[in-house]
């Protein structure tokens, strides 16, 4: 008897939730992929894109960084065991990441960031972080205005087309 054909196509990582703030908010200077260390519920209100980037950062404490303030609902089949909604998670990087990181923030008075979270292709839930520097309010209208006039030259060259 042969197998049935299965046509499940995989395609790339399945972005759970973006720190679209962040971009406003911060020069990103340097972006870092990492795991998580998660319990059962909190993975499936993942998968269920459950999850808020708003006011997350990332800690470097006794040589392992922990994401911070990043908000993971409780799933609604969960019983009394289910996790705590916002609770110091920790990152999985390589040691030299994690000095690399810990001395460019300390040094240049960066922050760091979850850009997104996301689920890989091996079904395991990563977070894209950056090493950022803050905006000052004139860089940001700069951007702004960078970004529209982009925008407006790109719809007089369609319509010229």
């Amino acid at each position: 008897m042969a197998k049935a054909a299965t046509n499940a196509v995989k395609t790339g990582p399945r972005v759970v939730a973006s720190n679209r703030k962040a971009h406003h908010e911060y020069f990103i200077e340097e972006t870092y992929d990492a795991g998580i260390v998660l319990t059962g519920t909190e993975i499936k209100s993942l998968r269920k894109g459950r999850a808020s980037l708003q006011d997350g950062f990332v800690l470097v404490r006794d040589g392992e960084a922990q994401l911070m303030n990043v908000h993971i609902a409780q799933y609604e089949q969960g019983n009394r065991n289910n996790h705590l909604e916002v609770r110091p998670r920790k990152l999985l990087l390589h040691k030299s990441e994690i000095r690399q990181l810990h001395a460019e923030a300390t040094q240049r008075n960066w922050t760091i960031v979850p850009l997104k979270i996301y689920i890989d292709e091996r079904s395991r839930a990563k977070v894209e972080i950056a090493l950022v520097r803050g905006k000052q309010q004139h860089d940001k209208r700069d951007t702004i205005a960078k970004r529209d006039s982009e925008r407006e030259l790109r719809r007089v060259l369609k319509n010229d087309y």
